[in-house]
């Protein structure tokens, strides 16, 4: 029997790279139930690296990878299921491998979900499981996760509105490089929401947000500098 790590590896160590090779080695461990050379030869499919695109048997591979409880296979299954793009548009289908992605503890996969939630796209808007992705997410560091849990204890949605809260989140966010959260916290201070106000501090972090490429801060600075 072939040994299924090797034959992944070699898929992705060849130098220099050579697609239809890596689809070869994919294959031979895929077709021996492993699971994640079972998703790489599903992504190869998908993307059309190496054999033509197909994305029905992209679907067929990534499915028997989601099926082993890969967390990447079950998110791109779901996302599959939700453009229906070698699959049928289904959005219960498509809801059951994304949160299934999800709960494997993926921060993206958990972000992701929650904006799914938030937003009402696919599935019905549900700003409980919004906040439920968004906390897993920021709960491990996800500065946008943090930045939109933040904008829901500032507007009271799926939770009690939280101002201070809301600034504790948007702080962490902001702290990361994340231009919302360094517009919203800047907000915050120049308000003096959940923070004592502070004009130094809202021109500061609207100064940080806008060199980030937020233009909306470009106005607090503004407004904060002239207070």
């Amino acid at each position: 029997m072939y040994d299924t790590v090797f034959q992944r590896v070699t898929a992705v160590e060849g130098v220099p790279p050579d697609n239809a090779k890596a689809v070869h080695w994919y294959r031979k461990a895929a077709e021996q139930g492993d699971a994640d050379g079972q998703w790489q030869l599903g992504e190869m499919h998908r993307s059309g690296r190496g054999v033509p695109g197909d994305y029905q048997e992209a679907a067929r591979w990534l499915r028997k990878a989601a099926k082993q409880g890969h967390a990447d296979a079950q998110w791109q299954l779901g996302e599959m299921h939700r453009s229906g793009r070698g699959v049928p548009r289904n959005h219960q289908e498509a809801e059951h491998w994304l949160s299934n992605a999800a709960e494997q503890g993926n921060a993206k996969h958990q972000r992701e979900l929650g904006k799914l939630y938030d937003y009402g796209i696919s599935f019905p808007q549900d700003d409980a499981k919004a906040v439920h992705w968004y906390r897993k997410a920021a709960e491990q560091g996800d500065a946008d996760g943090q930045q939109k849990l933040g904008g829901m204890y500032g507007e009271g949605q799926g939770v009690l509105q939280d101002y201070e809260k809301a600034a504790h989140w948007y702080r962490k966010a902001a702290e990361q490089g994340n231009a919302d959260g360094q517009l919203f916290l800047g907000l915050m201070y120049q308000d003096g929401l959940g923070v004592p106000q502070d004009y130094v501090q809202a021109y500061a972090w609207s100064n940080l947000a806008a060199a980030a490429g937020n233009w909306s801060a470009r106005g607090l600075g503004t407004a904060s500098s002239s207070a």
